[in-house]
């Protein structure tokens, strides 16, 4: 009987140590409280998720504006590289070591230096010059005079200063190799 003594108030003082642990914890907070280790769905829902979206969006946005500056200094390079390439300028002047586009309204005349080439693409010019010759004409093996009609589609090279085109048309698109200045 001794024996079943000590199991007795083993148990005893097993089950009292249980229901003050049981106690203790119970009274440390409230479920769902900050203090309470336990998530519930209302803190995930409440609290947590908004949290982490926040945090995600602002990411996100970070990300989208670097990536933007990024690719619109990458476009800016790559403009100015190809206008560089193909003598294509923003301006009323430029320098081109290829064919690059230019177009003339009614009454604009573009200005070549020595060694420029104009080959008249679409619409009607006519040279311009104080003395002859005014252009040659590569393609035909001619020159032009100051206030004759350019041929479309034939390539004239200016040999001399003050020498150019103007447009005689509501629009005139040129090829242009060289220098030149539209005025």
């Amino acid at each position: 009987m001794n024996k079943n003594h000590w199991l007795l108030r083993l148990a005893a003082l097993l089950l009292a140590s249980y229901t003050l642990l049981a106690v203790g914890v119970m009274a440390t907070g409230a479920p769902g409280s900050e203090t309470d280790p336990l998530v519930t769905l209302s803190y995930l829902n409440d609290s947590f998720l908004p949290q982490l979206l926040g945090k995600v969006d602002e990411k996100l946005d970070a990300r989208d504006k670097a990536l933007a500056d990024k690719l619109g200094e990458q476009v800016a390079a790559d403009k100015k590289a190809l206008a560089k390439q193909y003598g294509v300028t923003d301006g009323a002047s430029g320098t081109a070591d290829s064919f690059c586009v230019v177009t003339l309204s009614e009454g604009q005349t573009l200005s070549g230096e020595v060694g420029c080439e104009v080959l008249l693409r679409s619409g009607t010019a006519s040279c311009v010059a104080t003395s002859a010759p005014g252009l040659v004409d590569e393609t035909g093996g001619t020159t032009l005079n100051g206030g004759e009609a350019l041929a479309a589609n034939h390539l004239y090279l200016i040999t001399a200063a003050g020498r150019g085109v103007r447009a005689a048309a509501a629009e005139v698109t040129l090829l242009v190799r060289g220098t030149y200045t539209v005025g």
